[in-house]
Parts: C-alpha cells; sequence; structure tokens
C-alpha cells in the first residue's frame, strides 16, 4: 500500500467513527448545514469582483500563484497532487470562474458546491485544507494585484470563497453514508479506432447513479489523477458500468484507458454526478443533439427513455466528422427498430477537424421548432456552447435546456444552461470537478 492509499485508509477509519457518533447522538451529531443563500449578498460581490476583473481574474498567472503559495508554506500537499498540475490548474480556473459567472444565484451555487464537496472526499479533502487554500488564495490575490489592491475586494473574494467552501463541506458531511470512490474491475475494453475505446465496468458493491450523469475515473497507472467521464448506459441489473473514451494525445489519463488498460484490470470510480436526466421528459417531446463520445450520454438517455411508460416523440441530431465517427451504429440501430418514438438524424460533417460542429448546429436550426422540448446537448464543447446558443435563440426556455462540456480530458458536466447574468459567456464554460485544494 502506497503512501496515498494510507493516507486514504486512515481517512476512512476517520469518517467511520464520525458517520458512528452521528447515528448514536444525531441531536448533537447532525452533519453541517449547507448556508442559507438568503444570508450572502452573493450579487452585490459579483459587482465587485467583476468590476475588478481587469486588476484580478481566475488567470492561468494568479492559479499558479496560488499553488506556488500552497506548497512553498505546505510542502507535504505537494504528494496528494499528480506530478503533471496542468489539469489541475485549468480546471480550478474555470471552477472559479464559475462561481465569479454564478454569484447572482447563491441558491444554484450552493448545490453545485454541495454537490462538489461530496465529490472531493475522493481526494481526501478536508476542513483543515480549505483553510490553507483560503490563506494561499489571499497571499496570491495581493501579489498578483500589486498595489491596486483593496481590503473591501479582498473581503469579497473571501466571502464568494467561505460561501463556497461552507457548502462543499455540509455536501461532503451529508454524504459520510457512502463511500469516497467505489472500487471497480473492467469487465470490457474494446477499441474503436486507434484512439476511441468503449470501456465496461463491474464495482465490487452496488454503484447508484441516473443516465445523464458522469463520475470521475482512476487508473492506478496514474493514481494521483480523476478525469470525469458520462455513463454509457442507464443502469443494468447486472451493475456493469459503461464509458466511452477517446484520447487526443494530451491527456495521460485518457491515454492509459484507451492504449494501457484492459479486461481484468481495476479502476476507481467516484460518486456519480451531474442533473442531466429524464426528469420530466415523459411530460414533453424530447430533443437530443449530440456528437463524438457525446453519444455516451445519449445513449444511456435513450436506453431510460425506453424503459419509462408511454415515452414522448424523440429526436436525436447524432454529428460526427466521418462516417467512422459514428462508431456505435449496431447499438444504434437497434434502437431505432426497437423504439418507434425515436427519429435519429445523422449529421455528417465534410471531413475537416470541428466540421460536424457547424454541421449538427446547422441541422438542428433547420430541424423543426423545438421551443415545446426538453433539449439535451453533449459534444466538444464548441459544438455544446453554439448549439445552445441557437436553442435558446428558437425560444426553447434556458431551464429546459441540459447540457454537458467535453474538454480533452473527458466529459465535464453542466447542469443546466445558466441563467443570463454578468458573465453568463464564460458561464456556459465552467466545470464541476474543479475546486481541489
Amino acid at each position: 500500500m502506497n503512501q496515498y492509499d494510507n493516507y486514504h485508509a486512515l481517512l476512512a477509519r476517520q469518517d467511520a467513527m464520525r458517520l458512528r457518533r452521528q447515528l448514536m447522538a444525531p441531536a448533537r451529531q447532525a452533519p453541517a448545514a449547507r448556508p442559507h443563500p438568503d444570508s450572502y449578498d452573493g450579487a452585490a460581490d459579483q459587482r465587485l469582483i467583476t468590476s475588478n476583473l481587469p486588476l484580478v481574474s481566475p488567470s492561468g498567472e494568479l492559479i499558479d500563484r496560488l499553488y506556488d503559495a500552497m506548497f512553498e508554506h505546505h510542502p507535504y500537499l505537494r504528494g496528494l497532487f499528480p506530478d503533471s498540475m496542468a489539469f489541475q490548474r485549468a480546471h480550478l480556473e474555470q471552477a472559479l470562474r464559475h462561481l465569479i459567472d454564478n454569484l447572482h444565484r447563491p441558491e444554484a451555487l450552493a448545490a453545485f458546491c454541495a454537490r462538489l464537496g461530496r465529490d472531493h472526499r475522493k481526494l481526501g479533502v478536508r476542513p483543515v485544507h480549505y483553510e490553507v487554500f483560503e490563506a494561499s488564495l489571499v497571499e496570491a490575490l495581493r501579489g498578483y494585484a500589486g498595489g491596486g489592491w483593496s481590503r473591501e475586494l479582498e473581503q469579497a473574494w473571501l466571502r464568494m470563497l467561505r460561501f463556497a467552501v461552507a457548502a462543499m463541506v455540509a455536501g461532503a458531511e451529508q454524504a459520510l453514508a457512502e463511500p469516497p470512490y467505489w472500487n471497480g474491475v473492467v469487465t470490457g475494453h474494446r477499441l474503436c479506432g486507434p484512439d476511441l475505446a468503449v470501456v465496461r465496468v463491474r464495482t465490487a458493491e452496488p454503484y447508484p447513479y441516473r443516465a445523464g450523469q458522469y463520475a470521475h475515473l482512476q487508473t492506478p497507472l496514474l493514481p494521483l489523477a480523476w478525469r470525469p467521464y458520462s455513463f454509457a448506459c442507464a443502469p443494468r441489473p447486472d451493475g456493469e458500468l459503461e464509458f466511452h473514451i477517446r484520447s487526443d494525445g494530451k491527456d495521460d489519463v485518457a491515454e492509459a484507458l484507451v492504449a494501457h488498460t484492459g479486461t481484468g484490470d481495476p479502476l476507481r470510480i467516484g460518486p456519480a454526478q451531474g442533473t442531466m436526466t429524464v426528469d420530466g421528459a415523459q411530460d414533453r417531446d424530447v430533443l437530443i443533439v449530440a456528437a463524438g463520445t457525446g453519444w455516451a450520454t445519449a445513449k444511456a438517455l435513450l436506453e431510460e427513455l425506453e424503459r419509462g411508460p408511454r415515452p414522448r416523440r424523440t429526436h436525436l441530431f447524432l454529428g460526427a466528422g466521418t462516417l467512422d465517427g459514428l462508431y456505435d451504429t449496431p447499438v444504434l440501430a437497434g434502437l431505432e427498430d426497437r423504439c418507434p418514438w425515436l427519429r435519429v438524424v445523422p449529421v455528417i460533417g465534410e471531413g475537416a477537424a470541428g466540421a460536424d460542429r457547424a454541421s449538427v448546429v446547422e441541422a438542428v436550426s433547420r430541424g423543426g421548432d423545438w421551443s415545446g422540448h426538453l433539449a439535451y446537448v453533449s459534444g466538444p464543447p464548441a459544438m455544446v456552447c453554439a448549439t445552445v446558443r441557437q436553442l435558446a435563440a428558437m425560444d426553447v426556455p434556458s431551464d429546459r435546456i441540459r447540457h454537458d462540456t467535453v474538454t480533452g480530458a473527458g466529459a465535464v458536466h453542466l447542469d443546466q444552461y445558466p441563467h443570463p447574468g454578468p458573465a453568463s459567456a464564460r458561464a456556459v464554460r465552467h466545470s464541476e470537478g474543479a475546486i481541489r485544494p
């Protein structure tokens, strides 16, 4: 057992003792309460922070300063991070942007952070780590802003961070009865090309999730690195999970899962996340727009819809750069044969990189009136953003557009299209998997 595993074994024992105390004395040991959104004027802090973004913003330089300060003052923390920090730095930047972009929606932000706290248990994060993170962020902000820094602006950043941390701690406390991660074994590994694999996994214990959600995976080949991937199936009686993983040559985890993983290999799976589920789909016609490995989410949603009572009409627009990009056609054909309520529109690009992104959006725009539909969008970030904007322009209400974003490292989901705000163009790029001290 390595040092990282020893640390997590100790945390597991501590969690077990905390859970036992909660169960034995619920009145005195209730889980931490999530911060009440009405007690925080997030909109005021948002105005102050955004008006000073030219002075200090969640940039790569700020994140670099933050980690430099953290590891300088607490060098032992470096051992809890993978050798390459590129993925972590990029996603922390996205997470801070998401906080700023959504401060005017404290209720939704608290729910988002609670889910984040639940997921971060798999990383071994404890409340004391958030204190270290806060001190490092303050040092980074002061150094980045220089002489233009003010106490008023610092307090706005701290209020934002403490609101988020309180919700994350509450989410972690409320999840003590579940494992921080599940141990699984690869039961199938099918290559659909040199850079794409369909991976099946079965966990040692029952794994709860819903179609449309995603989870972070960790391979023992890179024991400190986690990446998010969508479930490519609805829950099955045998408990087997499926993921579609593409390697673009830029991410070590994806490459390890595609090229260096096989049947019988162990994997760790974090708790299921995301709210891109079929709730409300029985009351409306459904539109699903997917491209690339965004098909994984679409496939899971279609399987769930197939099981439901009297499915409504469903349109699937499925994009690929080339015909070979439709890598799961037997499964798609089977769904078409079994589901008379499903209409599939394949959209093949012209072969140029990214051509499917534009063509899918154009096909959707020409496809009909979607204003009464419940819409799901899954695939490359550019396609997702363009499709979401197109659907909004076609009078589909924002609360009926549910989507995810896929980065080079895997699927990173967005719960739903953000409400208009001071920086909503940035909000559409946010990640759920990033605030890790």
